[in-house]
């Protein structure tokens, strides 16, 4: 059913990445949920690292935009799941406010996010190299595209006193607002390693403090009610919001939502017979059993809806500290994250390096996403993993980052050949060989090529898709957890 969702709501922009999206988001998020606002946290694009910050300073789930991804029609519907019962919703773009997939112009750009939610724009400006200069900037930036409204500027970085005063003159002259001000304050910044900001998950206690730093530097340098008064001119967004049970029923008994076609039974490997002789079923639910900790940290919160709503019961373990799989797992999601970083630890933990082996050689489900797929190889830089697959990783020098399309090439546990997903490639690593006997993926766009792994129940890959796009492969992988066709 179509709705109309009146939520408040704002995007926070930048000229560039490095501009400070992140800091002033965060800061915000927190400011406002200390109001006593239920604060609906979203980041624009793929990044996983961002939204466990957002989470921390609302407390609800940071959630994704990506109009990429998943597809521009469906932006609408998962910001209206996300906001549902909230008050305000703040997203955070990513990038510049105009930089989306390479040559595609506008597609999945923070200002396509913004169009697609009829939300104002805050634009997070680095002054910290410029006065009068920034009107030109802003100007630029307000005037590109018409149909972008851009509200009111935060500045960042700024120096002293007499240079708050020269940018204020200057884009007043602009005839746009300044919503804050904030100082240099480098003791409240998030450290950073390879792939960008530490995950919330590693360093949970400093990160609290952090945020709080942020939202008290927020409340000092920004106006919240002008902020908060811009929110609300967002007019109503009419949508049908995403439903994760829906998603899953409309991918019907075996059908693929995607352009490969129908898909059929389980992967090759997956455990045969009826439901009720499957050890993977806690009261009549298969037991999907989830990587997470440290090592573990990106995922996107709806694929755990979709494996719920596919009648899974999701299970969190930590690689780093358990030493055995979950009881009665069925199926097992190992995602993204840094076991680059963690490799002594993981691999120092044999007793669930042998648990993983063996449910993988016993033709267990398994999906692997970038950190899955090194932590079933056989070493990483030199470090014993599970040894599921004939590969070993190591770092590189060479960062591998971009959007993809890619079309199943082998069938699996999560689809059938000829499913085509839309997905993004994000490390610094490198594993050998590149793809096995059966790969995983062809990618069809920016490249041609094959890469990844399927054998028995795995499917491990190097890509990370967003299940929302294709909920059939939630469908399908939780009925392989339990055995069935």
């Amino acid at each position: 059913m179509v709705t109309s969702l009146g939520i408040p709501r704002l995007v926070i922009a930048a000229p560039s990445s490095g501009s400070g999206k992140t800091t002033v988001t965060t800061g915000l998020m927190a400011a406002f949920a200390e109001r006593g606002l239920a604060v609906s946290p979203h980041k624009a694009g793929p990044d996983y690292i961002d939204p466990g910050y957002h989470a921390l300073a609302t407390g609800r789930p940071g959630r994704n935009l990506d109009a990429f991804m998943c597809g521009p029609d469906l932006v609408p519907a998962l910001f209206a799941h996300g906001a549902a019962g909230c008050d305000l919703a703040v997203v955070e773009g990513v990038m510049g406010l105009y930089d989306g997939a390479a040559g595609r112009g506008e597609l999945a750009s923070t200002a396509q996010v913004a169009k697609l939610l009829r939300a104002p724009v805050v634009l997070v400006v680095d002054a910290s190299s410029q006065s009068r200069s920034v009107a030109a900037l802003v100007h630029g930036f307000a005037s590109f595209d018409p149909q972008v409204r851009l509200g009111g500027v935060i500045l960042n970085k700024v120096g002293s006193d007499r240079h708050e005063v020269m940018l204020r003159e200057a884009l007043e002259e602009a005839g746009m607002p300044v919503l804050g001000v904030l100082r240099r304050a480098p003791q409240v910044a998030a450290p950073s390693r390879h792939l960008g900001l530490v995950p919330v998950a590693e360093r949970r206690a400093d990160a609290l403090a952090s945020v709080a730093a942020l939202a008290e530097q927020v409340r000092r340098g920004c106006d919240l009610d002008a902020l908060m008064a811009l929110a609300r001119t967002a007019p109503p967004l009419h949508c049908e919001p995403w439903s994760p049970s829906d998603a899953v029923a409309s991918a019907g008994a075996g059908t693929s939502t995607g352009t490969g076609g129908p898909a059929t039974t389980a992967g090759p490997g997956t455990a045969a017979g009826s439901a009720d002789a499957v050890p993977g079923l806690r009261g009549g639910r298969p037991v999907v059993a989830v990587a997470g900790g440290p090592a573990f940290t990106f995922s996107y919160a709806e694929h755990a809806e979709l494996l719920t709503a596919a009648g899974a019961e999701v299970v969190v373990f930590d690689p780093l500290r358990d030493e055995v799989l979950p009881e009665n797992t069925g199926g097992l999601v190992i995602g993204g994250g840094f076991p680059e970083v963690y490799a002594p630890e993981l691999s120092a933990n044999e007793a669930l390096r042998r648990s993983v082996a063996s449910f993988a050689a016993a033709g267990g489900p398994v999906a692997a996403e970038c950190a899955g797929l090194l932590y079933l190889g056989r070493s990483l830089d030199g470090k014993p993993m599970c040894g599921v697959l004939d590969a070993d990783a190591r770092m590189s020098e060479r960062l591998t980052l971009g959007y993809r399309e890619a079309v199943a090439v082998s069938d699996s546990a999560l689809a059938p050949a000829g499913t085509r997903l839309r997905g993004h490639e994000f490390h610094r690593t490198v594993i050998e060989p590149g793809a096995g006997a059966a790969p995983a993926w062809g990618f069809t766009h920016p490249e041609r090529r094959v890469e990844g792994f399927v054998q028995q129940g795995v499917h491990a890959s190097y890509l990370h898709t967003h299940w929302a796009a294709e909920p059939s492969v939630a469908r399908r992988f939780a009925r392989a957890a339990a055995g069935r066709p």
